[in-house]
């Protein structure tokens, strides 16, 4: 699987259907066959960058 922001290969897993992207540090979880990508910000908290892709962008290729 790659990163679809910078088409990296390093991720690192964090959780189930959960992934952390080292090229670009951003978290990409694993939802019915699609990925959901989110900046983690410095508090901690996520926020969604979806709607920067397209479905076919977003859908899972290994």
């Amino acid at each position: 699987m790659r990163c679809p922001n910078c088409q990296c290969k390093d991720l690192g897993k964090i959780g189930v259907d959960q992934y952390y992207c080292w090229g670009c540090f951003i978290e990409l979880t694993t939802v019915d066959g699609k990925l959901t990508l989110n900046q983690v910000e410095e508090d901690g908290s996520l926020t969604s960058l979806d709607d920067l892709f397209d479905d076919d962008d977003l859908s899972i290729s290994m």
